[in-house]
Formats: C-alpha cells, structure tokens, sequence
C-alpha cells in the first residue's frame, strides 16, 4: 500500500516545511573566546534533504500527442517505452490536459487552473485581464520552487513556453519566469512553442547556445535532450547520491515541424494508406482490445467540415500518407529516447524509487497543418498555401518530408484519427479531443499493482498535489516571503493502489479561445465556440449563441450522444456552474479579439520594440522576432557602418530568420547584396553594380513598400554613402513572420541561413562593422486581410 513519505529524525529535528525558503535557525548554545576551548563544539553543517524517503520524479511531457496515438492506448504509432512502463505501472484513460500547451505546462508546474496563473492562453496573445496576462502571479509559486527549498535537485530539459512573450530576449530579461527563476537549478532546451529539430535556437539556462552537432552529423534535438538528461543524472547521482531528483523532460515532440531520421519513417511505410476514417476503426478495435477504454464506447462523428478519407484528391494520397508516416515515426523515436533516458535511471540503481509521470500530449492531436497537409508550416502561416502549396508542389518534395529541407505537419483529418475515439482536437478544451491525454504512472515502489487501469477522472494541476504528498512535503504557506493561495488540484495518490476508490477530482471547468466545458461527477456540458483548422475567417458567434451540448460519462466514454435536449434542466445546471468556476478563477471575461490581441498596445501587454528605429550592434546574436524592430507590410530601410578591410568584405551584415523565411544585408566578392527569402520557395537576390573599396562606408538598403494590403511587394535600392549603387524589386513579402523557429543577429549567421547553398560558417563577416540601425515607414493596411486570419495563423504554431 503506498503511503506518503515521512522523516523519521527526532521531531525536533525536523525542519519546518510550511515557510520557505526554510528560514536559517542559530543553533544555541556557548561560545568561547578560542576555537581550540574544548568546549568549542558546534553541530556539523547539514545539507538539507526532502523527508527520508522522498521519491525522485521524472515528469516527461509530450507534445501534440492525441489519446489515440500511443500504441499503449490502443493507436498506430509504435512506443515500446510507454508499454514497459504501463505494464510495470498504471494507465490513466481520464486524465485531462486544458487543450494548448502553455496553460497545460503551467497547470501542471503549478498545480493551479491555467487561469489562475495568468495561462488563459498561449503566451503570444496575453492581455492585460487577470486571467490572461502569461505572468504567473507570485502567490503561486510553482512545484519546483518548493521541491528545491525542500533539498531536491531540479532540472528542465526541452521546451518552456512558459516564459512571457515580451520576456524572451535573450541576455537582457527579465528572466523571474524562465526556468532557473522557476525553481529549476538547472535548464536546458528552447523557449517558445516549437523548435526545427534539425537546427534548433537552444539556451542553457538563460544564455543562448549553439547545438553541438549538426545535422549531416548525425544531430538531432531529440537525442540532445536525451544526451542532456543523462549527463545530468549521472552527474547528480555522483556528487549527491542521498539527493532526489525532479527532471522535467519536455521534448517538443510531436509538435510541429515533424522532423525525424528517414529510417524511422521508412518503418511506417504504407502503413496508413487506409486513411484517417479507417485508422479511427482500427484503433477503436485496439482500445477496447487493450481495455483502455469501455466495451459499449462508440466513435463519435466526423466533425463538419473535415472531409472523409475518400473525398481526398487521389494523386494527393501519397502526400497525406507520408504525412502520418512521418508523424507515427516521429512519436517512435521520442519514445525510443526517453527510453534511454529511463534506463539510465535504471542503470544508477534509483528507478525502484522512482516516480514516473509519462502525459503523452499537453492537448490533443494538432489540425493545424491544413487540410492537404503542409510541407512547410510557415508558408501556411503566411497565407501562401493555395498558392504554393499544390499538389504538385507537396509531391514534388514526398521524399524530403521529415528531413532537414522540410518544414512539415500532416493534415487536419490525422489528427482528429489521433484524438480517437473523441470529438475535436487541439484547441477545443471543450471536448475531450482537445483534453483527454493517456498517461502513464510508473513508481516501483509506491505502486503494488503492476500493469492496472485507473479511470478516475484527473487533471494535469493533479499533478503537483500527487508529488508533494507521496514525498511528505506540505503545501508551503509562504514562498519567498509570500503568502501563498492553495493548490487548485487533487492528489492522486489516493488511485493508486485503489482502482475502484471514489474520484475525489469530482468538478473542472474547461476554457480555451472560447471553447468551454464544465465536468461535475460524470457528466459534461460542453460548447465549442471556434474551429480549430480555419485559417481564414470564420463567421463568429456571441458567446450567447454558442450551442450547449450535454453528455453523461458514466454511460458514454466518448461524449457521442448529446442528452441536452432532453435534459434541459441537467444542462442549465452545468451551464450555472461552469459560469460559478469561471468567476472564481480568473476565466471572465471571455475573450475572443482578433486584432486587439494581435497589437500589444491594445492587448495591454508590453513589447521589446516601440517607435520606428532600432540600433543593433556587433555581437548581437539569436535575437527573437520580438525583439526586432517589425519591417513586415512596411516600408523600411537598414544602415550599416562598416570598416571594408583590404581586398574587400564579405558575409553576413545582418540577418533575420533562415531556410525557411527570412531577410539580409550582405556582402559577396567586396559588394553589398540584399537576400529576400519567402518562406522557403522564392529567394531574391538584389546586388550592387560594384565592389565597396576599403575604408570606412555606410552601406543602406531602403525597401519601398508597394502598399494596398499585406504581403505586397516592392523596390528594393542599395546604396553606397548615399550614392545609389543597385536595385530590383519583390514581388511579394511575408506578411505575418519570417521564421518560427530562426532568429536575428549580427555579422554572423547561425542555425540555418536565408540564402540557400550556403553554410553559417561562410556567413562570418570579413570587415568590421560598427553599428546597424533599422528605421520604418508607417504600415500600409489599406486593404488589410482579416484580422482572424492573422490569429489563426499564429495560433496554427502552438
């Protein structure tokens, strides 16, 4: 029977847990004039420790993982560790995640509803509302922060999108909410929402850093983590073996871009040329084979508007196939290094007394690759995908998916397959397709039941109560002087060794972008208030018009039969309360702005950049998007002064994204050149009619925006000390984003580059350069497209 832990010293030698941190007590007694006195004794320094007993814990995270994924749950992506575990542990088939990833992973960090601490959403569209402002309030401390003040060794490896948007530039902060200033003592990985696992912009604790491969060498970010991971533990373990561990262990997998070695992708071929409307029958089958979900479960219907595998064009089907392809190999290989991850624990000697939380997916599978599926995300999220990505176009790279020339995510239609056998996706928190995660609880000792099934309803705020209990910790009252509000969650500790214990998580509310739902002992009232793939404007209801629907979970697993119209009175009943715990946490008021959120200004949030001019200077590197003066939809100009040595200068000046979108001032064989690359597909090349002599200059590149909407194009003229010296002219612009994943810097070019054929190495800048100011005209958003269109898009990269 497993039983939280407790310190078996004298009482009185206990410390006091409830404050931290662990406020420093003199111990008494006599003090004399010589150290040598023998009476001059004083008690050893003692480290502190957790109570005797405390468990480590490795949380590993995955990324757009649906229910219906996990070959542990029943789904087509082979994951070998997840099984091992499960039959060493237990599964969970109703644990809850809130539908997006960054309210997710400061649910689970702080054990507290994401409104609660300022996660209404992602980071990128906080507000000034309570409940939305990505700022964690400091009554809330997170789990770490009271595991670190209690004696464990904490570490975060792979993605944080915790950190505020208008937080993430790197070296100058604030960094009171990156990961070593959220009780990590120790971070390596990305911030934001996704990372090219090929080429990915890491940091190390707060400073950026450069992968130690790449990927003609065999890198990969997956594996990084995994190589991160290890060291760690084996360090930990050698300096302070009598120290627990709390390891974070986010990869970013399955998000988007699926980037995965070829010879995993060749595992699953012509493994999905049934198609998504099949799969969801397959996988219906293993689930109730597997007993992960009820006998009399039924798949609820295809969604409106998400077409059937059948209507799919037929020369298209290669395309979508080698999308889940890519997809289901991916989800393998991050299974097949967190279990390297695992073994190593096993190997130290520590994984009986290890707690194992493995949540396959912070929400549900992801829609948003588009209907065809998207061999580069970003032309997507530009606007450019009917007319770049055709058929002809997505088949004429089949064979690059995955690799480091792709960008790519499959289709809407597999993700709903994924989420089998539940309505929606992603982004829909008010069905459990955006929220239903499996989850695996491995803990050797703590767990007698080997290879069990716990249906107890439970959330990812569940998640820190679990830890603090089965390590003996209370909830701290006070953090850093602080006084600190409850956790929000329920400990699970209670399902255990209890499969047919009452559920104590008995209500939740769920919000994500207006989708909403309200769980209360078995039954759900859930309205869906925007769809999760349309990425161009979508006639929007009031919240008043949204449509309630009603489900009884303790006869319908999947929520396929809809009892509100013949429970009206059970319906508004649910209706009331959701209203109740949105009030109480933070939820009101709804908020479904467009081009509101979209403009700091108006969202009441702050931003890096203000006014119409910047100054970038040597040395300046891994600058995120945010923290770039915005040129997009605009006319601009880029000034640099230089020092051109003798014989010429050449790379980089400066630059902003890479491979996959991206812009840049050089110089090539002694003269100035100007590089526009659009997402990935067209790159113009504008140089100047002569070399650039020795000595000092200012070389200026002024862009002459030809108006009338976004994305337009325009005159591109280089300049010599205010001669002109070349010019061409750009058919189109990115309107929305360079690179998601790419930044901007100095002399130097890092990650991938924006001229193609070339490497960072041949990107270094010869000359000198003393400074680089970027200077803007005012947008010109005459013929504007859709502000929706803009917020689809950007929410299509979470």
């Amino acid at each position: 029977m497993s039983q939280p832990n407790t310190d078996t010293t004298d009482h009185q030698d206990q410390p006091q847990r409830a404050i931290l941190p662990i406020p420093d007590v003199t111990p008494p007694g006599l003090t004399t004039y010589d150290a040598k006195d023998q009476e001059a004794e004083f008690p050893p320094i003692r480290e502190l420790r957790p109570p005797e007993g405390a468990p480590n814990v490795l949380v590993i995270l995955l990324d757009d993982v649906g229910f219906g994924a996990s070959s542990a749950f029943g789904g087509p992506c082979e994951t070998p560790v997840v099984e091992r575990l499960a039959s060493g542990g237990l599964r969970y088939n109703r644990f809850h995640t809130t539908a997006l990833c960054t309210p997710t992973r400061q649910a689970l960090l702080t054990g507290r509803n994401h409104h609660s601490v300022g996660a209404g959403t992602i980071t990128e569209f906080a507000t000034s509302a309570p409940g939305y402002t990505s700022l964690r309030p400091n009554n809330k401390a997170p789990l770490t922060e009271t595991l670190k003040l209690n004696g464990y060794s904490t570490a975060q490896f792979g993605k944080c999108h915790e950190v505020p948007h208008f937080r993430n530039a790197p070296m100058v902060g604030p960094f009171d909410m990156w990961p070593t200033s959220s009780g990590f003592e120790y971070f390596y990985g990305f911030i934001g929402f996704e990372a090219d696992q090929w080429h990915p912009t890491l940091t190390e604790n707060t400073t950026p850093v450069e992968p130690p491969g790449r990927p003609e060498e065999g890198y990969h970010l997956t594996e990084d983590l995994a190589d991160r991971a290890i060291d760690y533990l084996r360090t930990q373990h050698s300096l302070v073996p009598d120290k627990p561990f709390f390891i974070y262990f986010a990869p970013g997998a399955c998000h988007s871009p699926h980037h995965v070695p070829q010879e995993w992708i060749r595992r699953y071929e012509g493994n999905f040329a049934h198609g998504w409307d099949r799969q969801r029958e397959i996988t219906l089958a293993r689930q109730k084979e597997l007993g992960v979900i009820p006998e009399d479960a039924e798949l609820t219907a295809r969604p409106e508007g998400l077409p059937a595998w059948e209507e799919m064009a037929p020369e298209l089907r290669p395309v979508l196939e080698r999308g889940m392809e890519t997809y289901a190999a991916f989800l393998s290989h991050t299974d097949h290094h967190v279990g390297r991850v695992i073994d190593v624990i096993d190997e130290l000697g520590v994984l009986e007394n290890t707690l194992i939380y493995y949540i396959l997916g912070d929400n549900g599978a992801s829609p948003e690759g588009t209907m065809n599926g998207t061999f580069n995300e970003w032309i997507a999220g530009n606007g450019f995908s009917e007319e770049i990505e055709t058929p002809e176009f997505l088949l004429a790279n089949l064979e690059k998916w995955g690799s480091p020339e792709a960008y790519n995510q499959y289709a809407a239609g597999w993700a709903w397959a994924m989420d089998c056998p539940f309505q929606w996706t992603k982004q829909v928190a008010s069905h459990w397709g955006g929220t239903r995660n499996g989850t695996i609880v491995n803990w050797p000792r703590g767990i007698s039941q080997k290879g069990g099934l716990r249906s107890q309803f439970c959330h990812v705020i569940d998640f820190a109560p679990t830890v603090l209990e089965v390590a003996g910790i209370p909830e701290p009252s006070m953090v850093n002087g602080v006084l600190q509000s409850p956790y929000e969650g329920t400990s699970m500790l209670y399902t255990f060794d209890a499969p047919e214990a009452p559920e104590r998580h008995e209500l939740q509310y769920f919000e994500m972008l207006g989708n909403r739902g309200i769980y209360f002992k078995g039954w759900s009232a859930v309205t869906k208030h925007r769809t999760p793939w349309k990425l161009t404007g979508e006639a929007q209801r009031t919240f008043d018009e949204d449509v309630w629907e009603l489900y009884d979970g303790s006869s319908d697993y999947s929520q396929a039969h809809d009892l509100s119209r013949e429970m009206p009175e059970k319906l508004r009943e649910l209706q009331r309360l959701w209203l109740i715990e949105a009030a109480k946490y933070n939820v009101l008021p709804l908020d479904d702005r467009y081009n509101e959120r979209i403009n700091p200004e108006l969202a009441g949030r702050p931003d890096y950049i203000t006014g119409n001019e910047q100054t970038l200077y040597p040395g300046m590197k891994r600058l995120t998007e945010t923290s770039v003066l915005n040129i997009k939809n605009k006319s601009f100009q880029i000034i640099a002064e230089l020092v051109v040595p003798e014989g010429g200068a050449n790379g980089t000046i400066f630059s902003q994204g890479g491979r996959f979108g991206g812009w840049g001032l050089m110089m090539h064989e002694g003269a100035a050149r100007f590089v526009y690359n659009l997402v990935g597909v067209d790159v113009s090349v504008i140089d100047a009619e002569e070399p650039l002599p020795a000595g000092e200059h200012q070389v200026r590149a002024e862009f002459a925006y030809d108006g009338g909407g976004l994305a337009k194009g325009g005159t591109v003229t280089l300049y010599y000390d205010g001669e002109q010296t070349g010019q061409g002219t750009l058919a189109a612009t990115a309107p929305i984003g360079f690179s998601p994943n790419e930044t901007a810097g100095i002399g130097h070019e890092l990650g991938t580059t924006v001229l193609p054929g070339t490497a960072p190495a041949d990107t270094v800048f010869t000359g000198k350069i003393s400074r680089v100011r970027l200077t803007t005209g005012q947008p010109d958003n005459s013929d504007m497209v859709d502000p929706e269109d803009v917020i689809n898009m950007l929410m299509a990269e979470q």
